[in-house]
C-alpha cells in the first residue's frame, strides 16, 4: 500500500518535470528573440583598395535625410566601430541630429594577418600607430606602425564612397578617435590636416616616442608653411595620471601652431574619470562643442 502511494508521488513528481520541461522548450520556440537594430542605420562592406583588406562601415542617417535633396549633411567619421557606434548614435540624436555618422570597423578578415589570432580588433594597434613597436619580436608580432596605410584607405576609399553615395557637405568633416583612435587623429591632423576640419581626440594614447614623432611632423610643416586649418578637440580623464603630462605637451604643441590655422579648445580634464570612463563624457561633451562649431562657425576663432 504504502509503496503503490510512494510510486505515485514520485510518478506524478516526474509528469510535474516533463511538463515543465516541455513547457520551457514551447516557450522558447515560441518566443521571437531579434537582435536589436540601431535607427536608420546600414552596414557598408568596403575593401582597401591598395591592401586588399575588409573593413565594414556603420552608416547612421539622420532623420529627415533624403527628404531634401538639396540638404547636405556634415559627417563623422569614426574609428573602433563595434566599441563606438551605440555611444557616437546617441550622442548625435541629440547633439547632431543633421550629421552623418560613419564608424569604421576593424579589419574583417585579419586572422590569417596576425597568425591565426582572432581577436576582432587586433588590426586597431596597426591601423591606429604610427611607429614600430620598441622590439623585432613585438613589431613581427603586432605589424605596428601602419597608420599611413590606413589613412590612405580613409581618403581614397572610405571618404570617397561616402561623399559619392550620401548627402554630405565635404567643408564639414568630422574625426573622432578615442585611446589609439585618438592617437590616429593626431597624426592625420599633422600628416594630411585637410581630412578633417574639426578633430576629436579623445584621450589620446601617446608615448614619448609617438609624441616626439608628433612633434618632429609639425616641425616640418611650419617649415614648409603647410596650413594646418582644423579645430581641434582633446580630452583626458582626470585620473590618467601617467598620460596627462603627455597630453598636456601635445596641447602646447597645438598652442604653438594656431599661427597655420589649428583652432585648439582648451584640455577637457574629465572628472573623476580614469581612462575608460573618460569615453563616454568625450562623446556627448566633444558632439556639443561641435554643434557649436557647425551652428556658428566664428566661435572656432575663439577656440570655444
Amino acid at each position: 500500500m504504502l509503496a503503490d502511494i510512494y510510486g505515485g508521488i514520485i510518478m506524478k513528481k516526474f509528469i510535474v518535470v516533463i511538463a515543465l520541461i516541455l513547457l520551457s522548450l514551447t516557450g522558447a520556440q515560441s518566443s521571437d528573440h531579434k537582435s536589436y537594430k540601431i535607427l536608420r542605420t546600414e552596414v557598408v562592406p568596403i575593401t582597401d583598395s591598395s591592401t586588399g583588406r575588409a573593413y565594414d562601415l556603420y552608416i547612421r542617417l539622420p532623420e529627415d535625410y533624403g527628404k531634401d535633396a538639396s540638404v547636405k549633411h556634415p559627417v563623422v567619421y569614426a574609428t573602433d566601430g563595434d566599441w563606438h557606434m551605440p555611444l557616437l548614435s546617441g550622442a548625435a540624436e541629440f547633439m547632431l541630429p543633421n550629421a552623418i555618422v560613419v564608424v569604421m570597423s576593424w579589419q574583417k578578415d585579419s586572422k590569417d594577418d596576425f597568425d591565426g589570432d582572432e581577436r576582432p580588433h587586433r588590426s586597431r594597434n596597426r591601423d591606429y600607430t604610427f611607429i614600430p613597436a620598441p622590439t623585432p619580436e613585438l613589431q613581427a608580432k603586432y605589424k605596428d606602425g601602419q597608420a599611413r596605410n590606413h589613412l590612405t584607405f580613409i581618403r581614397n576609399d572610405v571618404i570617397k564612397y561616402v561623399e559619392a553615395n550620401y548627402q554630405t557637405d565635404p567643408t564639414e568633416r568630422i574625426y573622432f578617435g578615442f585611446s589609439l583612435g585618438g592617437q590616429f587623429g593626431s597624426y592625420i591632423l599633422f600628416e594630411e590636416p585637410d581630412t578633417f576640419k574639426h578633430y576629436v581626440l579623445g584621450s589620446p594614447a601617446f608615448d614619448p616616442r609617438s609624441l616626439k614623432f608628433l612633434q618632429d611632423l609639425a616641425t616640418k610643416h611650419e617649415a614648409d608653411g603647410t596650413p594646418l586649418n582644423a579645430n581641434v578637440y582633446v580630452s583626458v580623464g582626470e585620473k590618467e595620471t601617467d598620460a596627462i603630462p603627455l597630453i598636456e605637451a601635445f596641447m602646447s604643441m597645438l598652442q604653438r601652431h594656431k599661427a597655420a590655422g589649428l583652432n585648439p579648445k582648451e584640455l577637457e580634464i574629465v572628472e573623476k574619470s580614469g581612462h575608460s570612463e573618460a569615453f563616454p563624457a568625450t562623446a556627448v561633451r566633444s558632439f556639443k562643442w561641435l554643434s557649436g562649431l557647425i551652428a556658428d562657425p566664428e566661435s572656432a576663432s575663439t577656440g570655444r
